[in-house]
Parts: structure tokens; sequence; C-alpha cells
């Protein structure tokens, strides 16, 4: 499988985006000529009140949505330069995905659900076992492989998303409000886990929270304000 191809050390970037939603003549603009880099390692926080458009930004950066104009670079590859297919494979190789709801297949294990993506990559069943095997050991799921997302606590489905996030050797990981459906504790320890596969592996990290407590763990903090994207200062945070 090759790796991501990350150019001049920026895994992630977006120039000039904008997203408007039209329902007939109505039309809704989230935002307009939004500009950000994400470099290899670094970590992001996006803040931003709730209807900001902070997760359509997500899933504009992840491929998930087109904008209405703009481009978005992901891996120093054009997401609007690509077929769907493509685009598909693309994000499936250099993007992660972690939201507030696991979104785990509740029929397969939590040692299948971390398989998948790297099956649909074209990765032989053992290696796939293996490197599944092993990142839910790292996030301390090594005795739960074989059980499904039914059987395990909401703490434990989370991590498993986190392990299926990373089971590609993303070169970024986005992450929507991903320890917000959590308890305090419990979403500290996905946290600090988070943070340190981040440090581990070299993934960059974007992640969409209104927890400013986590906000100012991270690198850079960003505000999405009115359609505009400002970052903050520390003593903003």
């Amino acid at each position: 499988m090759n790796e991501p191809n990350v150019m001049d050390g920026v895994v992630l970037q977006c120039d000039g985006l904008a997203k408007t939603y039209a329902e007939g003549r109505l039309e809704t603009p989230v935002f307009k000529d939004l500009d950000l880099s994400v470099r290899e390692g670094e970590t992001v926080a996006i803040l931003g009140a709730s209807g900001a458009g902070k997760s359509t930004l997500l899933h504009l950066l992840g491929g998930l949505d087109t904008p209405t104009s703009g481009e978005v670079h992901v891996a120093g590859q054009r997401m609007s330069g690509l077929s769907d297919a493509e685009r598909g494979r693309l994000r499936n190789r250099a993007l992660g995905f972690v939201y507030q709801f696991h979104h785990l297949l509740p029929e397969f294990t939590a040692l299948e659900n971390v398989m998948m993506p790297v099956l649909l990559g074209g990765m032989d069943v053992p290696e796939a076992e293996t490197r599944a095997r092993h990142l839910l050991e790292g996030v301390g799921l090594g005795h739960r492989l074989d059980h499904k997302p039914g059987e395990l606590s909401g703490g434990e489905r989370q991590r498993a998303a986190v392990a299926r996030a990373l089971v590609n050797r993303p070169a970024c990981v986005l992450g929507d409000e991903p320890t917000g459906n959590l308890d305090e504790k419990t979403a500290a320890t996905v946290f600090e886990l988070m943070l340190s596969l981040n440090r581990e592996q070299r993934t960059s990290l974007v992640l969409v929270t209104h927890d400013r407590r986590l906000a100012r763990r991270l690198d850079r903090v960003l505000e999405l304000h009115e359609g505009r994207l400002r970052e903050l200062l520390p003593d903003e945070v």
C-alpha cells in the first residue's frame, strides 16, 4: 500500500473554501473564503458556536462533501481533480475519521471493525489482522478483540473507533466532537489516547470541539465565527 504523499510537510490544505446551501431561491451561506494549512504531526482545534459550520468544514476537508468554491488538497492531491472513486481511495488511505458516535458496524467484532479500512484498501487478511490487533492492544482493548460493539462500553467503543481511524496510518485524523458523548473521565482518557498516538505516529489531528480545556492542549486553536476562520491567541482560548 502506498503511503500518503506529503508535500513540503503540509498534509491538509484548503484555499478560498466556501459553502452555500440552496433551497429553491433561498441561499444560505455557511462560510466563504476560508484558508487553512495543517502540517505533518500538527494538532489543530476548531472552536465555534453550534451552527457555525464546524462539522460542515470538517466534511469538506475530508472530502465527504463538495465546496461551493475553493479547493481542498489532501496529501498533495487536489480533491476536485479526482473522480468519486479516486476521492474515496484517497480518503481511505490518507485520512482517518472519529465522530461523536463511534459508527462501528454492530455485526462485526472490534478486530473486524478495525481491519475494515485496510481490507478495503487491498491489504491481505493476515497483515490487516496483525495491524488491527496491534492497534487495539495499544488502546487497551487487546482483551476485547472478539467482542462486538454492543458488548463494549461507550469508552471502549470510542477507543476502537480511534484505532480504526489510525489503522491505515493516515496523514491526518479528523475528529468531530470525538469525546462529546462520553463522561468527563472517559473523555479525558480517549483524548489523551489520541494525543499519544499523534506523537507516536506523527499523524496530524484536526479536532472540532466545544471544550476549550481540550483545545488548549493542541498546537493551534482556530475559531469559526460568522463565516470566518480566525486563529486565537493563547489568552483568548
